[in-house]
């Protein structure tokens, strides 16, 4: 065994055993003998060069500080999702799937729910083939003269009329059928992605405190699958380790009494915490506050919905913008006055940085350009099935769907994504 006093010494080091700052750097750079630091080449100011401290100018590494709101994510994400749902174009849909997919995998976190974006896509791909299965097995109001086969027909009852099962399946009601459903596979994954990057947790703290209640619901709702699915990885992998089989129903019978285990400890813990910072208190209002609260809530909401379907349908654009307006206007107010009733504190509360304005101002861009886009390139937008053409990518559409992009550039990096490349 070699004691202390034979360990060689090092010829680097000083009085104490500690190496200077010019062996480091000698060190870190054999070509340079001496180890002070001569002059850079253009162009390489520090280690990651003038190139990185640009880029971490316009997207620095995420803190506490400077972290988009959850509410920023939300905004562009549905911007992005009005846009899918102005159009039936498979090119469109295709581009503005790939926007939402590059910032997902630029800006998204190593956290258990920011992994559901993969979901979401195997959802769309599912609904999809769910579609074309309907329109095959149902048959549809497309005429076609392109027959791909011919199923045996059911007949029906005399009060069914309408309603066909089985017969001759044409490739414009299976084109109609996949263009319908890419529109709504389209929606699902700009919804993944509002999923897959605003944090939940953020996201419940950010809402109006009449809203608490039902937000802490839906947090929990949202959290419990992955917490689910990482107690399933856990055990599976446990068992591996001890030698024991990871698949089959037996496994899954010895698995699934410890992940309900954890599932129930997990309640427990949640329902003690919740009453420590006093969920459910209440304080008093008058009644005509309330009923007031009442009125504007309910009216904002149905306003909100009724210009919702109005700006999601194809001719409702008039109506619609003004009535979703007033239908916020109303529910702010409602809310506002709903918040009167929470005694709660928020500690450090998340506020709209200029970095989360245009984060949101680029998803709304979106939405407002491909609004636009179908006063003046309707046929474009909405490919034609009868007679059964190729689809074309319309120039300015598509170039309406690249301001949706801007969040990969500006906003902040997650430390994990930074340190792996740095």
């Amino acid at each position: 065994m070699t004691r202390a006093s034979e360990t060689p010494a090092d010829p680097t080091a000083g009085p104490a055993g500690v190496r200077s700052a010019r062996a480091l750097r000698r060190a870190a750079d054999p070509a340079d003998p001496t180890g002070a630091p001569g002059p850079r080449a253009p162009g390489t100011a520090g280690p990651a060069g003038r190139a990185g401290w640009r880029a971490r100018l316009l997207a620095p590494v995420a803190d506490r500080g400077n972290a988009l709101h959850p509410g920023a994510w939300w905004l562009w994400a549905l911007g992005l999702a009005v846009a899918a749902s102005r159009t039936t174009n498979p090119l469109v849909l295709g581009l503005i799937v790939g926007v939402a997919g590059y910032v997902v995998a630029a800006r998204r976190t190593d956290a258990p729910w920011a992994r559901s974006y993969g979901a979401f896509v195997k959802l769309g791909l599912f609904v999809v083939a769910l579609r074309i299965v309907f329109s095959v097995a149902l048959g549809s109001p497309i005429p076609g003269t392109h027959v791909l086969f011919t199923l045996p027909e059911v007949p029906l009852p005399a009060w069914a009329q309408g309603i066909r099962l089985g017969g001759r399946v044409t490739a414009e009601q299976v084109v109609f059928a996949l263009y319908d459903g890419l529109k709504l596979a389209a929606l699902l994954i700009c919804v993944g992605a509002a999923n897959a990057l605003a944090n939940p947790a953020r996201l419940l703290k950010s809402l109006p405190g009449a809203l608490y209640e039902a937000g802490v619901a839906v947090v929990v709702a949202m959290t419990f699958a992955p917490n689910l699915v990482a107690d399933v990885v856990r055990l599976r992998t446990a068992r591996r380790l001890r030698g024991r089989p990871a698949g089959g129903v037996r496994a899954v019978l010895h698995i699934g009494l410890p992940v309900l285990e954890g599932a129930l400890e997990r309640s427990v813990a949640v329902a003690a915490s919740m009453d420590a910072r006093g969920y459910g208190r209440t304080a008093r209002v008058p009644p005509a506050v309330r009923r007031t609260t009442n009125v504007l809530t309910l009216g904002g909401l149905l306003g909100v919905c009724a210009g919702s379907y109005g700006l999601l349908a194809a001719q409702g654009a008039g109506y619609g913008l003004p009535l979703l307006a007033a239908g916020l206007a109303a529910a702010v107010g409602g809310l506002r006055l709903g918040g009167r009733r929470s005694v709660r504190t928020r500690y450090r509360p998340d506020r709209f940085g200029p970095r989360s304005w245009l984060v949101a101002a680029s998803g709304i861009a979106v939405a407002v350009l491909m609004i636009r886009a179908n006063a003046y390139a309707p046929d474009a937008l909405h490919p034609g099935v009868v007679p059964l053409t190729a689809p074309e990518l319309p120039l300015w559409p598509a170039l309406s769907v690249l301001p949706g992009l801007l969040p990969a550039v500006i906003a902040p990096v997650p430390p994990a994504r930074e340190e792996s490349s740095a």
